[in-house]
């Protein structure tokens, strides 16, 4: 089927009050409608957007008694909204497993004009998000009129690039990295060069949105929440909205996503190569060098029982 190119999308800088879930609620709301009033089809906010970030020394205790099942009452709140207002809305939530919940996600929920569509688990728990956060084991994209949206969390997207090659192989153009990159020593170079890197290796839009401000005790985001894609020059990405950092901010830029296609014909990526007539990227060679990887225990972990595979598209 045919899909529209061209797209309204937000990414909102958010300050998450630790704890707060009814006040932080609140104000997602206004971002939203703010959205919305400029156009917005596709809005964005950042991991654990609803709740706050950081663990409270040791303790969970946070993390385990405000998390919350999809659908459930923020979701449904929202997806009111979402449903009123006609667009999609990806933000950052800890789940709670509706079938058992002594398990909690770092989740992105992931609501439309249809209401609640799901929820993205986050793969990559990083550091001490381990202390309370499944790993969640499923990929998710879903379907808008601009074709399908892949997303990704925070260090999903920086340290393992696969998870935006996947969507993009399956015909995704618009990537969304909800994230909390704290303001550390080389944060910027971390963030910004390695989510230049996803554009350009994939041919991809990036929508990335950051917390902002302090957390909790020492803990600050500095944000630098943008939107960035491929140019017209093809080979170079283009901020689409400038990174804002250390304020809250609500970014937003009308996109072409037909350049994500003219830019993965340039560098036959997944479409045949005009000399070869192959494409360039080549699975089913990654595949066995994977599996080497395995054979020789070049990997530390253990397996980890997987669930069944769920459908990649909603």
């Amino acid at each position: 089927m045919g899909y529209e190119n061209i797209v309204t999308v937000a990414s909102v800088n958010f300050n998450a009050e630790w704890g707060n879930k009814a006040g932080n609620l609140e104000r997602i709301k206004g971002y939203i409608q703010a959205a919305a009033d400029r156009g917005a089809k596709i809005v964005l906010f950042p991991e654990t957007a609803l709740t706050g970030y950081d663990v409270k020394g040791d303790s969970i205790e946070m993390q385990v008694g405000i998390a919350e099942t999809i659908p459930g009452p923020a979701s449904d709140g929202l997806a009111a909204l979402t449903k009123s207002l006609g667009l999609y809305v990806v933000l950052g939530m800890i789940e709670k497993d509706a079938e058992d919940p002594a398990l909690i996600y770092n989740s992105a929920l992931v609501l439309g004009p249809e209401g609640v569509i799901g929820s993205y688990r986050k793969i990559h728990p990083a550091g001490k998000e381990s202390m309370w956060a499944k790993k969640g084991s499923e990929p998710l994209m879903f379907d808008t009129p601009w074709g399908p949206v892949g997303v990704g969390i925070c260090y999903d997207s920086y340290c393992f690039p696969e998870l935006t090659r996947h969507y993009s192989a399956l015909g995704s153009r618009l990537y969304l990295n909800p994230t909390a990159v704290s303001e550390i020593e080389g944060w910027q170079e971390f963030y910004y060069t390695t989510l230049k890197s996803r554009v350009i290796e994939n041919g991809t839009f990036l929508v990335s949105s950051n917390l902002v401000g302090p957390d909790l005790g020492s803990l600050k985001f500095p944000g630098g929440s943008m939107i960035i894609g491929p140019s017209v020059n093809m080979l170079s990405t283009r901020y689409y909205a400038e990174p804002v950092e250390q304020h809250e901010e609500l970014l937003v830029a009308t996109l072409d996503l037909s350049l994500a296609d003219k830019a993965r014909k340039l560098l036959t990526l997944f479409n045949d190569n005009p000399i070869t007539g192959l494409p360039d990227w080549r699975p089913d060679i990654y595949v066995r060098m994977l599996e080497e990887i395995k054979r020789h225990k070049k990997w530390g972990g253990k397996e980890e029982a997987q669930p069944e595979p769920a459908l990649s598209v909603h």
